[in-house]
This record gives structure tokens, sequence and C-alpha cells, in this order.
């Protein structure tokens, strides 16, 4: 019941970690040889997590990669003039022309296929006939499935030329996703990259948005885990091989608060100021991490 030094914490009354199914008290506390801990068993009865096997990760892999495919073709497109509309219509023609489906359209009453988030909006933006202007800043982001599954990533676009303060946002979300991704490694816990993240956005003077987390993903667009990226070291769920997750912090130039648009999508400052996020879909390997959604930021 050791993952990397960490123990597996078991209270009498938790499932056994052999996967049993049955309270540790009355299944191996007490047995003289203990049966091995069956982790995909026991991340299924008491957090409701699938590992992913391999096959899986080759699916949620190649899903990965149109995900990135879509982004730099976005990001080809993205100038001041164009509409978040266009970028959506190029992004689903896309998806479909590679046989993918847009994980967004119609999840829960989203109308449109990505993700478009300017300058002050955080997250869930709609995609509209808005033109982009000079200065702005976009986040796109983008799930696809594909033969069943899916992948989720989003990147940071300028627009034009970017002031001091859309320089700053957009390296301080880069940089706490590199945060976190540093703690991606079995025996470390989901509070550790959480920890990470809060840690040096606040060192830099922004602030960690609570209301939206990563999430496990891959047979489906939102499973357990949820990621917060906020947190205290050593808190939360064990990471283990097999978890595959987002993580995707959301970083305000100003103060954390939000409200959320009529349209009941589109989260927005409080303050009006700038808020910039990366995401990539990550697995969790023997020996560290591996990003399904690679790309360079």
């Amino acid at each position: 019941m050791m993952l990397k030094g960490k123990a597996l914490k078991v209270g009498r009354n938790d499932l056994c970690p052999c996967g049993s199914g049955k309270k540790y008290k009355r299944c191996c506390m007490n047995a003289a040889a203990p049966k091995p801990v069956n982790l995909e068993k026991l991340y299924l009865q008491k957090y409701e997590i699938r590992l992913k096997h391999p096959q899986d990760v080759e699916g949620i892999r190649a899903a990965g990669r149109l995900v990135v495919e879509t982004l730099d073709l976005l990001e080809k497109h993205i100038a001041i003039g164009v509409t978040t509309n266009e970028l959506n219509t190029i992004a689903h023609e896309f998806a479909v022309k590679n046989n993918a489906t847009p994980a967004p359209l119609n999840y829960r009453g989203f109308p449109k296929s990505i993700c478009t988030s300017v300058n002050d909006v955080i997250c869930h933006g709609i995609p509209e006939d808005r033109q982009l202007k000079n200065g702005d800043i976009i986040n796109v982001d983008v799930t696809h499935i594909l033969n069943g599954y899916y992948a989720d990533a989003s990147k940071m676009v300028f627009v034009g030329t970017p002031g001091p303060e859309a320089k700053k946002i957009v390296s301080v979300a880069a940089e706490c996703l590199k945060a976190g991704m540093r703690m991606l490694a079995p025996g470390n816990t989901v509070g550790d990259i959480g920890w990470a993240i809060q840690r040096y956005a606040e060192s830099q003077g922004c602030s960690v948005v609570r209301e939206f987390v990563g999430h496990g993903v891959g047979f489906d667009f939102h499973e357990p885990p949820h990621v917060p990226h906020y947190g205290k070291k050593g808190d939360g769920i064990i990471l283990v091989p097999g978890m595959v997750f987002t993580v995707e912090p959301m970083i305000n130039l100003g103060k954390a608060n939000l409200y959320v648009a009529d349209d009941n999508w589109t989260a927005i400052t409080s303050d009006g100021k700038l808020s910039a996020q990366y995401e990539q879909t990550f697995l969790i390997t023997e020996d560290g991490f591996e990003s399904l959604t690679p790309f360079d930021f």
C-alpha cells in the first residue's frame, strides 16, 4: 500500500484496498496475509475514478492529437477583425472532416463547438459575431470526441500587439500550468497541484479562480476527480498510474471574484480585469506524467 514513499491511508471503515468491496475492518485489516492492493477497483469504488488501460490511453492520445491540430489551425486564423463565430466554424468543420465530434456542441445546452474567452472572460465564452481587436487576448478551448474518446485543451493567443498587462497575465497563466505539471507524479496528491499553482499565481500578485476546476476526462467530457487550482500540499486524492485528467488554471490579473452572464455560460471577472488560462490533458504514468494534448507554451 505504498506509492512512491507515501502510504495509501485506509481507515477501518474505508473500502478495503484489495478491491473486495468490503470495509477494511471486515477484510484485510487483521489478515495475516493481506491481499494485494487493487488500485483499479479501489479508485472506482472509493472515488468513481476510472483508471485508463493502454488501449484507452491510445484512444485519448489520438483525440488529443486532433485537439492540438485544431488549436494550431485556429491560432493561424486569429487576427484583428476575425470574429469568434468564424473561429467556431473553422474548428467545427475541421473536427467533422477528421471524423470527430466537438464535445461542447449542445452539451447541457451550450450552442457552439468551442469556447472563446476574450479579455475579462474567464471561461465558457460563446462564439459570436464580435470582431477581435488589436490588443485583445483570447483563450480558445477545444474538446473533441474521436472514436468514443475525449481530449480537452486550451491556449492563449494575442491579437495584434499586446499591452503590458496582457503579456503579464498570459505569462503568469502559462507558468501556473507549468507549476502544476511539476507536481504530476504517482504518490503526489491533487492538493499538491493546486498548492503549486496558487503559490506561483499569488507570488505574482494574481488570483486563482475557485469556481472552475480541472477534471477527469477520456471516457466522458467530465469525470472524477475534481482538480482545484488552489489548495494545500498533501491534501486530496493520491495520484496513481492510469489517472487521466485536465489541469486548467484560470488566473485573474485582479481579484478572483466573477459573475456569470445572462446566457448562463460566460464567466467574467467582477472587476473587469484580464483573465488567462492554459489547459492540457494529462496521464499519470509509472514514473511521472505524459501530456496527451502536448503543445509548446
